[in-house]
């Protein structure tokens, strides 16, 4: 099942790197789909300045990340939204039943970072809650090319990773090891990102 095989990649990429990447996780056709969602939702001026840190300690400083995001939500009832859902759902699924990780529930927003934004060195899991387990990223940019700027750098000792926000590619990591940041970007960058959770 294709399905599978890029939740086994994922895997076994985390597994002997820290850092899981399948490069076809969404498919085009679910990409383009979340895509067009999110640049309708921008037209119609709903994405929220990006902060740090959760709701009893949520700061915004646009010299640590100037994204801007929209929670995803079942209850939205978006069809290509829930679509991404039940994939998300059926990954959860499979990496209980393999690793034995306890995942329990999820959350999603849409990253939209225009031309010139970033976000700084960090780690996802809250200094407060201690809930978030994986990170995950999965990006909605056809034809992205080096010059655009807007890898994902993820520091670790001895091999930091730099990674191209194409579409279609999804990258898995624990939300409590490896400070990460998003580098400039030089065009308008969009991804959906989250946490797999526990607890």
């Amino acid at each position: 099942m294709e399905t599978e095989n890029d939740f086994e990649t994922l895997i076994l990429s985390f597994i002997e790197h820290k850092v899981g990447i399948s490069n076809h996780f969404l498919s085009d056709i679910l990409a383009n789909h979340l895509k067009e969602n999110l640049v309708e939702l921008c037209k119609q001026k709903l994405l929220k300045t990006a902060g740090t840190g959760n709701e009893n300690k949520l700061s915004h400083n646009a010299l640590i990340r100037n994204d801007t995001i929209y929670w995803l939500d079942r209850k939205n009832n978006n069809l290509h939204e829930n679509d991404f859902f039940d994939l998300i759902e059926s990954f959860i699924k499979y990496l209980n039943c393999n690793c034995y990780t306890g995942i329990t529930d999820y959350e999603f927003h849409y990253s939209l970072y225009e031309k010139g934004s970033f976000y700084t060195k960090h780690v996802d899991q809250f200094q407060n809650n201690f809930n978030r387990q994986y990170s995950m990223i999965s990006y909605l940019n056809a034809d992205w090319k080096t010059e655009d700027g807007g890898q994902l750098l993820i520091h670790q000792k001895n091999n930091n990773q730099k990674i191209s926000p194409m579409q279609g590619k999804t990258v898995f990591f624990k939300s409590n090891e490896l400070e990460h940041e998003v580098l400039l970007t030089n065009k308008r960058r969009m991804s959906v990102t989250g946490w797999l959770k526990r607890g």
